[in-house]
C-alpha cells in the first residue's frame, strides 16, 4: 500500500548553513514539533530540520525512506556533516534510511527506537483494534496512552499538551497504518553490522510502552561503533522531559561537532 502525501522539513530555528545538519525523525505522531524542549540547546551547534509527515501519509517503509532521503539531499548543499536522529517510530525510519544511504551520514542517534514492536505479541493487536475504533473513541484512547509515553511529572504542562495535540492530529486510519508498519519492521534484516558510523543509543529506563533497555542493548551488539546511554527515570518520549538534556548527552559521549 502506498498513499503518498507531501512530507516536509520544519526549521525550528533560522537556517545555519555553516553548521552540521541535524535531521530529526519523529515518533508516531509524525508532527516534527516535539523536539521543542531540546532545540534551544542544540541550535548553537546544528542546523536543525524536523521531519513533518502528513497526517494522511500511508507510505510503506521503503518509499517513505526514499522520499525522506531525497529531502535530506536537497538540504545538504555543501555540508560535510549530517547527523541523523530518530525517536521511536523515527528510530526505525532512521535505520531504514541509514542502511539504504550510509554515505550521507556522519553520526546517528537512536532514541528508544521502536524496532521491538513486532516482537511483542500484544502489540500486534494494536493496528487491528485501532482500525476499528470510531474517531471519537480513538481520540479518547490516544489520551489514555499518555501515561505509557511519558512520566507526567517530568514533562512541562506545555509539552504534555503539545504531545496530546500531536497524537490527536493523526487520523485513526493513519495511526493504524503506522502501527502496522512497526509490526512489519524486521530490524534483523537490516545490515546494521556494515554501518561503521558512530551510533549513540539512548534508552529510557522507565519506558512503559516498549522494552527499550533490552532493544538498545540488542542493537548495541549489532552496530560496530555504538555506545549506549541509559536514562534511568525516563519514559518513552524522553526528549520531552525537562531533565533530559540531549546536548549534554551528546557532549558526554563526544558526539558534538569538533
Amino acid at each position: 500500500m502506498s498513499l503518498a502525501t507531501p512530507i516536509k522539513f520544519l526549521s525550528p530555528q533560522p537556517a545555519a548553513p555553516d553548521k552540521p545538519l541535524f535531521v530529526f525523525l519523529p515518533g508516531m505522531d509524525g508532527s516534527g514539533r516535539l523536539l521543542r524542549p531540546q532545540v534551544e540547546r542544540l541550535a548553537p551547534w546544528f542546523d536543525i530540520r524536523c521531519l513533518a509527515l502528513s497526517p494522511f501519509d500511508q507510505s510503506s517503509w521503503e518509499p517513505l525512506a526514499h522520499r525522506v532521503t531525497q529531502l535530506i539531499v536537497q538540504e545538504v548543499e555543501q555540508k560535510q556533516s549530517i547527523y541523523l536522529c530518530g525517536e521511536s517510530f523515527g528510530g526505525c525510519l532512521a535505520m531504514q534510511i541509514l542502511t539504504a544511504s550510509p554515505q550521507l551520514f556522519e553520526r546517528v542517534i537512536l532514541v528508544n527506537p521502536a524496532s521491538s514492536f513486532r516482537k511483542l505479541p500484544w502489540m500486534q493487536l494494536g493496528p487491528l483494534i485501532t482500525r476499528r475504533l470510531p474517531s471519537m473513541a480513538y481520540r479518547y484512547s490516544s489520551k489514555g496512552m499518555i501515561p505509557f509515553l511519558i512520566e507526567p511529572q517530568r514533562v512541562d504542562r506545555r509539552d504534555r499538551v503539545a504531545l496530546e495535540n500531536a497524537m490527536e492530529s493523526v487520523p485513526v486510519k493513519t495511526a493504524a497504518w503506522r502501527m502496522s508498519l512497526l509490526s512489519q519492521f524486521e530490524v534483523e534484516r537490516l545490515p546494521l553490522e556494515r554501518m561503521t558510523h558512530p551510533v549513540l543509543l539512548v534508552a529510557g529506563g522507565n519506558d512503559r510502552l516498549l522494552p527499550s533497555k533490552r532493544e538498545t542493548k540488542s542493537l548495541l551488539k549489532r552496530f560496530p561503533n555504538a555506545q549506549l546511554t541509559l536514562l534511568p527515570k525516563s519514559g518513552h518520549a524522553c526528549l520531552l522531559e525537562t531533565e533530559t538534556n540531549l546536548l549534554k548527552i551528546l557532549r558526554d559521549y563526544q558526539f558534538l561537532p569538533s
